[in-house]
Protein backbone atom coordinates (compact mmCIF):
# COMPACT_ATOMS: atom_id res chain seq x y z
CA UNK A 1 0.00 0.00 0.00
CA UNK A 2 2.72 2.18 -0.70
CA UNK A 3 5.00 4.55 1.42
CA UNK A 4 3.80 6.70 3.80
CA UNK A 5 0.45 5.78 5.51
CA UNK A 6 -2.21 3.08 5.50
CA UNK A 7 -5.57 3.73 3.33
CA UNK A 8 -7.96 1.74 6.14
CA UNK A 9 -6.40 3.59 9.35
CA UNK A 10 -4.51 6.75 8.23
CA UNK A 11 -1.34 5.07 10.36
CA UNK A 12 1.66 6.42 8.98
CA UNK A 13 4.17 3.71 8.40
CA UNK A 14 7.09 3.12 6.09
CA UNK A 15 7.01 1.33 2.79
CA UNK A 16 6.17 -2.08 3.45
CA UNK A 17 8.41 -4.31 1.33
CA UNK A 18 6.97 -7.83 2.15
CA UNK A 19 3.77 -8.68 4.42
CA UNK A 20 0.52 -8.30 3.95
CA UNK A 21 -1.91 -4.84 3.32
CA UNK A 22 -2.24 -3.08 6.44
CA UNK A 23 -0.64 -1.95 9.53
CA UNK A 24 0.46 -3.23 12.76
CA UNK A 25 -2.89 -0.77 14.27
CA UNK A 26 -5.41 -2.52 12.89
CA UNK A 27 -4.32 -6.06 14.74
CA UNK A 28 -6.34 -6.45 18.00
CA UNK A 29 -4.71 -8.23 20.66
CA UNK A 30 -6.76 -9.69 23.73
CA UNK A 31 -6.66 -12.60 26.12
CA UNK A 32 -8.42 -16.09 24.59
CA UNK A 33 -11.75 -16.73 26.63
CA UNK A 34 -13.90 -19.47 25.53
CA UNK A 35 -14.94 -17.93 22.43
CA UNK A 36 -11.93 -17.98 20.91
CA UNK A 37 -11.04 -22.06 21.42
CA UNK A 38 -12.24 -23.02 17.88
CA UNK A 39 -10.23 -20.40 16.13
CA UNK A 40 -7.32 -21.26 17.92
CA UNK A 41 -7.24 -24.79 17.99
CA UNK A 42 -7.54 -24.17 14.25
CA UNK A 43 -4.55 -21.86 14.66
CA UNK A 44 -2.71 -24.26 17.08
CA UNK A 45 -3.22 -27.23 14.57
CA UNK A 46 -1.31 -25.34 11.90
CA UNK A 47 1.23 -24.42 14.32
CA UNK A 48 1.96 -28.49 15.03
CA UNK A 49 1.90 -29.02 11.61
CA UNK A 50 5.04 -26.40 11.49
CA UNK A 51 6.47 -29.06 13.81
CA UNK A 52 5.85 -31.68 11.63
CA UNK A 53 3.15 -33.36 13.83
CA UNK A 54 0.06 -35.04 11.70
CA UNK A 55 -2.82 -32.78 11.27
CA UNK A 56 -5.47 -33.42 14.43
CA UNK A 57 -8.11 -30.36 14.61
CA UNK A 58 -10.00 -32.37 17.36
CA UNK A 59 -6.55 -33.34 19.35
CA UNK A 60 -5.93 -29.29 19.21
CA UNK A 61 -8.96 -27.53 19.92
CA UNK A 62 -9.05 -30.03 22.46
CA UNK A 63 -5.67 -29.13 24.35
CA UNK A 64 -6.78 -25.19 23.75
CA UNK A 65 -10.22 -26.12 25.09
CA UNK A 66 -8.56 -27.76 28.14
CA UNK A 67 -6.01 -24.97 28.91
CA UNK A 68 -8.93 -21.90 28.35
CA UNK A 69 -11.10 -23.92 30.80
CA UNK A 70 -8.66 -24.66 33.38
CA UNK A 71 -6.95 -21.41 33.37
CA UNK A 72 -3.74 -23.51 32.70
CA UNK A 73 -1.78 -20.97 30.65
CA UNK A 74 -1.99 -17.60 29.09
CA UNK A 75 -3.49 -17.66 25.48
CA UNK A 76 -3.83 -14.10 23.03
CA UNK A 77 -4.75 -14.00 20.49
CA UNK A 78 -4.34 -11.82 17.13
CA UNK A 79 -7.17 -10.58 14.70
CA UNK A 80 -8.04 -8.44 12.39
CA UNK A 81 -11.47 -7.91 10.81
CA UNK A 82 -12.38 -10.78 13.42
CA UNK A 83 -10.47 -13.29 12.06
CA UNK A 84 -7.53 -14.66 14.48
CA UNK A 85 -4.36 -15.05 12.75
CA UNK A 86 -1.95 -15.66 15.10
CA UNK A 87 -1.77 -16.86 18.88
CA UNK A 88 0.90 -16.84 21.68
CA UNK A 89 0.46 -19.86 24.71
CA UNK A 90 2.66 -19.13 27.87
CA UNK A 91 2.64 -20.85 31.01
CA UNK A 92 3.32 -19.94 34.61
CA UNK A 93 5.87 -21.50 36.57
CA UNK A 94 9.15 -21.09 38.92
CA UNK A 95 12.79 -20.55 39.23
CA UNK A 96 13.79 -22.25 42.23
CA UNK A 97 17.54 -20.76 41.47
CA UNK A 98 16.46 -17.18 41.53
CA UNK A 99 13.45 -17.85 43.41
CA UNK A 100 11.24 -16.43 41.00
CA UNK A 101 7.85 -16.53 39.20
CA UNK A 102 8.37 -17.19 35.50
CA UNK A 103 6.73 -17.58 32.29
CA UNK A 104 7.72 -19.96 29.63
CA UNK A 105 6.56 -19.31 26.47
CA UNK A 106 5.77 -22.20 24.62
CA UNK A 107 3.80 -21.82 21.27
CA UNK A 108 4.19 -18.93 19.19
CA UNK A 109 2.11 -18.71 15.47
CA UNK A 110 1.12 -16.37 12.88
CA UNK A 111 -1.02 -17.67 9.78
CA UNK A 112 2.08 -17.44 6.62
CA UNK A 113 -0.43 -15.13 4.88
CA UNK A 114 -0.04 -12.35 7.56
CA UNK A 115 3.35 -12.66 8.27
CA UNK A 116 5.87 -9.66 8.45
CA UNK A 117 3.26 -7.03 9.34
CA UNK A 118 4.14 -7.27 13.35
CA UNK A 119 1.90 -9.49 14.23
CA UNK A 120 4.71 -11.71 16.16
CA UNK A 121 5.74 -8.87 17.94
CA UNK A 122 2.48 -7.27 19.31
CA UNK A 123 1.68 -11.10 20.57
CA UNK A 124 5.03 -11.81 22.65
CA UNK A 125 4.30 -7.77 23.75
CA UNK A 126 0.87 -9.15 24.79
CA UNK A 127 2.60 -12.53 26.67
CA UNK A 128 5.24 -10.25 28.57
CA UNK A 129 2.64 -7.94 29.64
CA UNK A 130 0.30 -10.97 30.96
CA UNK A 131 3.54 -12.17 32.66
CA UNK A 132 4.47 -8.61 34.14
CA UNK A 133 0.52 -8.75 35.35
CA UNK A 134 1.01 -11.93 36.74
CA UNK A 135 3.72 -10.90 38.95
CA UNK A 136 6.78 -12.99 36.98
CA UNK A 137 10.33 -11.81 36.88
CA UNK A 138 11.02 -13.35 33.78
CA UNK A 139 9.96 -14.56 30.55
CA UNK A 140 12.12 -17.82 29.22
CA UNK A 141 11.84 -19.57 25.43
CA UNK A 142 13.11 -22.29 24.01
CA UNK A 143 13.50 -22.34 19.78
CA UNK A 144 15.30 -24.41 16.99
CA UNK A 145 18.59 -24.09 15.85
CA UNK A 146 17.52 -23.16 12.46
CA UNK A 147 14.34 -20.78 13.56
CA UNK A 148 16.47 -17.54 11.89
CA UNK A 149 13.05 -15.39 11.94
CA UNK A 150 12.01 -16.34 15.57
CA UNK A 151 15.54 -15.89 17.35
CA UNK A 152 15.70 -12.69 15.01
CA UNK A 153 12.35 -11.75 16.72
CA UNK A 154 13.62 -12.80 20.03
CA UNK A 155 16.49 -10.41 19.96
CA UNK A 156 14.88 -7.80 18.76
CA UNK A 157 12.22 -7.53 21.16
CA UNK A 158 15.31 -7.98 24.31
CA UNK A 159 15.32 -11.41 24.58
CA UNK A 160 19.03 -12.76 25.32
CA UNK A 161 20.35 -16.05 24.01
CA UNK A 162 21.03 -18.76 27.18
CA UNK A 163 24.68 -20.46 26.44
CA UNK A 164 25.98 -23.30 28.65
CA UNK A 165 22.94 -25.42 28.87
CA UNK A 166 21.40 -28.45 27.26
CA UNK A 167 17.70 -29.25 27.29
CA UNK A 168 16.78 -32.79 28.50
CA UNK A 169 13.21 -34.49 28.37
CA UNK A 170 12.31 -37.61 29.65
CA UNK A 171 9.39 -39.05 27.86
CA UNK A 172 6.31 -40.98 30.76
Amino acid sequence: WGNRTCPQCGTASPARQRGPDYCAAMIEIEQATSIHIEAVGRLFDLYRRFYECDPDLDLATSYIRERIERGESFIHVATIDGEAIGFVQSYPTFCSVDAIKRHVLYDLYVDESHRDAGVGARLMDAARDAAIADGAKRVDLETAHDNAPGQHLYEKLGYERVEGFFTYSLEL
